[in-house]
């Protein structure tokens, strides 16, 4: 059986590529015009903020507010070095939490089977008495 998704990672970067020469066009044609390249920072600076405290609040709330704090960190960084920084910073982070989470669980997972493993025995052992 072959795999529907096998080619996807492929036609994505594709895309992206596509995509990323007509933003790059857009970018230069807004370069340069200083009064335009203003008016663009300003604008990316105002949606980025506006999203990042969008997701600050929405955190403690259910629902996606970490998600939404990077999708704001992300418009910021297209302008700002610093933002790229930071979100490579969190998305570190954020890698390091997940490999300790999922081995934590693992580490829990294999407790609970050698508890329940030796329950069964411990239960044979009774029955032969």
């Amino acid at each position: 059986m072959t795999d529907p998704y096998a080619d996807d990672a492929e036609r994505a970067h594709r895309l992206s590529l596509r995509f990323g020469r007509i933003v790059d066009g857009w970018r230069r044609a807004i370069r340069r015009r200083p009064w335009l390249n203003t008016a663009y920072k300003v604008a990316v600076t105002v949606l980025g903020v506006l999203v990042v405290v969008v997701g600050l609040i929405l955190v403690p709330l259910p629902g996606p507010g970490w998600l939404i704090v990077f999708i704001g960190l992300t418009i910021l960084g297209t302008e700002y070095h610093w933002a790229r920084r930071l979100l490579a910073w969190l998305r570190r982070v954020l890698a390091r939490f997940w490999e300790r989470w999922n081995l934590w669980r693992a580490a829990r997972r294999e407790r609970r089977e050698q508890r329940a493993g030796a329950a069964r025995r411990g239960r044979g052992a009774q029955h032969e008495a």
